[in-house]
């Protein structure tokens, strides 16, 4: 299956495609391809999430800033807000405005990424919707993504897709 010819990927395959004007250095682990003209892919600014803590030590509080693995990205994000924790069987809100959460606790986060983020509302696109926080070389949480405010800066397109787009 490997360098073979392909009419089309399905859901399981790992397939890999050449884009013209674009060279091999310009692309980066957690780089998203997106259709240019149908909802682009941008990065994030900033977003919620419902986070779990699974296997964390102390507790968390807003200015933890962890290492995300989302998709193939692997970006350090601030907890910028513990905006409610909520219950994790019923998802009912517990409290409003936490100070802090411990293992075994359930929250909704408001997140911003340290460098710039591909990422999705888990009911829009799951595999963009999910990730895991790391810390201390270990998996400490598990987050979905419930909602993304996306940068409005243009993004990088390629040559032959500004021209498409002209047309």
């Amino acid at each position: 299956m490997h360098h073979e010819l392909l009419t089309e990927g399905v859901p399981g395959d790992n397939v890999g495609f050449n884009v013209k004007n674009v060279s091999v250095k310009d692309i980066r682990r957690g780089n998203v391809c997106s259709d240019s003209k149908n909802e682009p892919a941008r990065a994030a600014e900033s977003f919620v999430a419902q986070v779990i803590v699974m296997n964390h030590p102390g507790q968390i509080s807003a200015g933890y800033a962890p290492v995300l693995d989302c998709h193939t990205a692997h970006i350090a994000c601030k907890f910028a807000e513990l905006t409610q924790k909520i219950d994790r069987r019923t998802g009912k809100v517990v409290e409003e405005g936490p100070k802090f959460v411990k293992s075994g606790d359930a929250a909704m986060v408001k997140m911003i990424p340290s460098k710039p983020m591909c990422v999705e509302a888990f009911t829009d696109f799951a595999p963009l919707g999910r990730f895991a926080v790391r810390d201390m070389r270990q998996t400490v949480a598990v987050g979905v993504i419930k909602s993304v405010i996306k940068k409005e800066e243009a993004t990088k397109a390629t040559k032959s897709a500004q021209k498409a787009g002209k047309k």
